[in-house]
């Protein structure tokens, strides 16, 4: 299968509206330029509840960060904050070194944010190009769909992107026909068709057999490959590490520590993320701990 990336060259990238980006001027932040997320010191309440406090790290260009914690540790809210479904009540987004402030949906997609969701928000009974091109078509002049377009596009990316080889699978296709896997690989060559360059994924490997399982992460390996970058919601830790470049454990609404996988193995971020649940924190007082983000 080739890289979900090839198809992005020499395509003509989606018009952007800018949102309100201050300057690092006007903050006193100094820019990260090689970090496409950063958060610094996020906190976020609901009424008496503090579902986020004090949350830190950063993202650099063309990596996979894993985001793993127990239901209720705040991942949800988090990735809400990030995608501008949530406004924080304090601290910093950065997106490429910029401070960004009054994020909504439609300026996060802006900046180039996609978000796979764990349900992966495809229309069952419509078509694989209908999936695809929904909410962005192509037109013709006029504003007419132009619908010849977006079928030769999908059977494109059918072939080059997603893998699917079997003459039974077409653009008219419905989405009712996929398995799990091939669902979220749609899911994934959509956002990077459509010049995503932060992709998050929530819970992707969720519900699906091991083979499936193996195509989904294929497909997020594939996000790197492009050159792109994504955040990685999962519980099971051995999914993530074999894709992720660091790794954050969120626990009780804190960052309990980012491990950069090349330094930790799979058994030891298990018996971190045991002692992360039984303590709420982690301390490694023998061993110095690289963050890779403001900690």
């Amino acid at each position: 299968m080739r890289p979900a990336g090839a198809m992005l060259a020499g395509r003509t990238a989606l018009a952007r509206n800018e949102p309100h980006i201050m300057t690092t001027a006007s903050t006193g932040a100094s820019a990260t330029s090689d970090a496409i997320l950063e958060l610094r010191h996020v906190s976020k309440s609901f009424g008496g509840v503090h579902a986020l406090q004090d949350i830190s790290f950063r993202l650099d260009a063309g990596q996979v960060l894993g985001l793993v914690g127990d239901n209720g540790a705040g991942k949800s809210t988090l990735i809400k904050i990030i995608t501008g479904y949530h406004q924080p009540d304090g601290g910093e987004l950065l997106f490429g070194g910029k401070p960004v402030t009054d994020l909504t949906v439609p300026k996060a997609r802006a900046l180039g944010v996609e978000t796979v969701y764990q349900e992966r928000a495809l229309a069952d009974q419509q078509s694989l190009w209908r999936n695809i091109f929904m909410g962005r078509p192509i037109t013709r002049a006029g504003g007419f769909l132009d619908v010849r377009e977006m079928r030769r596009v999908t059977k494109q990316l059918m072939r080059e992107s997603m893998g699917f080889t079997s003459a039974i699978l077409t653009p008219d296709t419905p989405v009712t026909g996929l398995s799990g896997g091939e669902r979220q690989g749609l899911a994934i060559v959509r956002a990077l068709h459509f010049e995503a360059d932060l992709i998050i994924l929530d819970e992707p490997t969720m519900g699906l057999s091991l083979s499936e399982t193996e195509k989904c992460l294929n497909f997020v390996r594939d996000i790197k490959a492009a050159g792109k970058s994504a955040i990685f919601i999962d519980h099971n830790i051995f999914h993530v590490h074999s894709v992720s470049d660091q790794i954050v454990i969120i626990d009780r609404g804190s960052v309990a520590g980012s491990f950069p996988t090349k330094q930790y193995s799979q058994e030891e971020l298990t018996a971190i993320m045991r002692e992360v649940a039984a303590t709420g924190r982690y301390t490694e007082p023998d061993r110095e701990l690289n963050s890779g983000g403001v900690l």
